[in-house]
Formats: C-alpha cells, sequence, structure tokens
C-alpha cells in the first residue's frame, strides 16, 4: 500500500503516520528525517542539500524528489510506503507520479480553533526540553519532569500559528483539488483522541483494500 498523509500544523500527522505504518509492516517516509539522514551520511545528495541549509536557502524540489525517489526504490518500500511532508505542492505530486503512483492521499481534518488550543498551549521546558499540553499541567511555569522553567516557544504564538495554518491551506489546496480529481483522497477527522484517529484512517485504507 503507497500512501501519502497530509495536514495542517498541529493535526498529529507525524504520530498517525508512525502508528499507520507500523500497523501495516511499511516505512515511514519523512522528508525532514531523510535530509537530516543524508546529510549525515554524507551522500552526495546530503552534501548537496547541506550547502543549501548553510546558505540559508529551501531545498530545491529536484533534490527532494532525488531523495525520495531513491528512498522508495529501497526493498523495504517494495510492498509500500507512507509519505509524511512529500510532496508539499502541486508541483511536487506530477513530479512523483513519474517515478511511482498512490494507492490513497489520507487529509487529516482539525477544525482551526482546535489547531490553535493544540499548539498555543504547547509548553517547552527550557532545561530537559520536554513538551507537555497545558491541560496536562497543574504549574504551567514548572517542569514536572526536571523542575524547569516552561516557556511557549515563539512559532507557537497564537499570531504566527494562525499564519502557519494560512499559508498551509494557501500552498496546499492545489494539491487536495489535484488528488481529489485523481479520486485518490480521503478526509478523515483529526480532532478525536489519537486511538480513535488511528482507527479512522484504517477502517478507510481498509476500505480501500
Amino acid at each position: 500500500m503507497r500512501l501519502m498523509f497530509v495536514g495542517p500544523p498541529g493535526a498529529g500527522k507525524g504520530t498517525q503516520a508512525v502508528r499507520i505504518a507500523a500497523r501495516y509492516g511499511i516505512p515511514h517516509i519523512s522528508t525532514g528525517d531523510m535530509l537530516r539522514e543524508e546529510i549525515k551520511n554524507g551522500t552526495p545528495l546530503g552534501q548537496q542539500a547541506k550547502a543549501y541549509i548553510e546558505a540559508g536557502e529551501l531545498v530545491p524540489d529536484d533534490v527532494i524528489i532525488g531523495m525520495v525517489k531513491e528512498r522508495i526504490s529501497r526493498p523495504d518500500a517494495r510492498d509500500g510506503f507512507l509519505l509524511d511532508g512529500f510532496p508539499r505542492t502541486r508541483e511536487q505530486a506530477e513530479a512523483l507520479d513519474k517515478f511511482t503512483s498512490l494507492d490513497v492521499v489520507i487529509n487529516i481534518n482539525v477544525p482551526d480553533d482546535k489547531l490553535i488550543h493544540r499548539i498555543c498551549g504547547r509548553r517547552v521546558c527550557r532545561q530537559c526540553g520536554a513538551t507537555y499540553h497545558e491541560s496536562m499541567l497543574e504549574n504551567l511555569k514548572q517542569c514536572p519532569k526536571c523542575g524547569g522553567e516552561l516557556y511557549v516557544r515563539d512559532d507557537d504564538k497564537e499570531e504566527i500559528v494562525r499564519q502557519r495554518i494560512a499559508v498551509y491551506k494557501e500552498k496546499t489546496q492545489p494539491l487536495i483539488e489535484y488528488y481529489t480529481k485523481k479520486g485518490l483522497l480521503e478526509d478523515v477527522v483529526g480532532s478525536g483522541g489519537i486511538d480513535d484517529i488511528t482507527e479512522a484512517i484504517v477502517a478507510v485504507l481498509e476500505n480501500r483494500k
């Protein structure tokens, strides 16, 4: 089964991708993780990507596409894979279609107010790096693990979160339309509990078999 997950920041896409990949025994292919791995291993692609990152530039499509193409050609991806973080644009989707095809695209839908609550409620410990949601904490200023100071990251502040969601919608809408026209897009409500969302995705996938 060849899958792709799409969803706004705070939708829990990464969490669900790890769970679904493990459930179906397919590799979870995260472009962010892959970039870090290629750079660490000093591969030609990694060296190319590192040069862009060190210059403060975005890694171009052809580098990302080359990386994905190489990764899905490995033996563990022969029976399927789960793409997370790619493609992000219609152009990337069209490039992907030239060397593989997808069976289903899962769009994790979460209302904006829930996304804002999830992201803006995050607290990070300055000392140990642990992350919490304010709803789990008795004391919003102190880490229950190490006693360190808890803070809100700059990109978790409401104004920035709203901007990130708006940018996501603008950039991803053509991608969603592209996969809808191909009959591959399946919407899943992502505002329930983690287990509920996993089961909803599994139900969609089983129905597609």
